[in-house]
């Protein structure tokens, strides 16, 4: 049995060009999804599984991001004085989840080398990759599986997900062969092939367990699509020394960087919550109208 995973690497410096002009001046990991940014979601479910130890790799202008996870002594004030012990509970439990750390990637890199600035905090550790755009529903169990597949296995695991043919060339995609249960062993992996050069129609989505072999692949890979380091070519060089994992999934991954996923899922999560999902039910069918 391998030790438990106690850390996460949220990487955080990108630039979020998909959703200009909100992102000219607002991170694209605090767009909301109803009442909570999108980079929250994804501490919380790094928290589920027990992973309290979070370093986020930030930028210039993601300050907001330091701020949002900081104690809020004035607001704080102001809520206890006007006797909003709810919304006073729900800050100080923001500050209070996680032992977040943050440093600085510099420059947009990319992935391989924003994962990277993560070496010294997580020493010679497994750790987990959780990226800001994917947002993993609180049920889909997702990430816990991924972690049980590592501890069985001692080796990086990618979460990987089917994807329609035309769409292959959005993610790195992978060549595999079954490994039992939920889990394919990863023969080959493409960052964003075409179509007719995809090895298969699994793509990988936005969550890594990765031991810390990944640095020193890195180190050795060269700069890809783009002029940057890709995280899926350092993985592609990590397989020549150790073996790599899939675990497959259906349900439970938003696209937030993507308009329509997020919309998706903002309206899903909405119709969820007690507080707002009967009054949204009505509404998108008065607004809908007959079928």
């Amino acid at each position: 049995m391998t030790a438990p995973v106690k850390k996460a690497v949220i990487p955080a410096a990108g630039l979020g060009t998909r959703f200009l002009p909100a992102t000219k001046a607002l991170p694209k990991e605090m767009l909301p999804l109803v009442d909570k940014p999108a980079i929250q979601y994804v501490v919380e479910e790094a928290v589920s599984v027990g992973i309290t130890d979070i370093l986020i790799i930030s930028g210039r202008g993601k300050r907001t991001i330091e701020d949002h996870f900081d104690r809020s002594f004035e607001l704080e004030y102001y809520l206890e004085k006007g006797g909003k012990n709810e919304e006073l509970a729900q800050m100080r439990a923001i500050a209070d989840m996680a032992e977040i750390h943050y440093v600085r990637q510099g420059e947009p890199l990319g992935l391989g080398h924003a994962v990277s600035v993560a070496r010294e905090h997580v020493d010679d550790q497994p750790f987990v990759v959780m990226l800001g755009d994917d947002i993993m529903h609180e049920k889909s169990g997702i990430l816990a599986g991924m972690l049980a597949a590592h501890e069985r296995t001692g080796s990086s695991v990618l979460a990987l997900k089917s994807v329609n043919h035309s769409e292959v060339s959005l993610y790195g995609c992978v060549a595999h062969e079954p490994a039992g249960d939920s889990l394919v062993r990863v023969l080959d992996i493409i960052e964003k092939p075409a179509p007719e050069d995809a090895p298969s129609d699994l793509g990988v989505m936005g969550r890594y367990v990765l031991t810390p072999g990944i640095f020193d692949a890195i180190e050795q890979t060269a700069p890809g699509r783009g002029g940057e380091i890709q995280l899926t070519d350092a993985i592609k060089v990590l397989m020549g020394t150790e073996a790599v994992y899939g675990y497959s999934f259906v349900h439970g991954r938003y696209d937030v960087g993507n308009k329509l996923d997020y919309l998706r899922a903002t309206v899903e999560f909405a119709l969820e919550r007690e507080d707002l999902g009967p009054a949204l039910r009505i509404f998108l069918k008065d607004f809908l109208g007959p079928e």
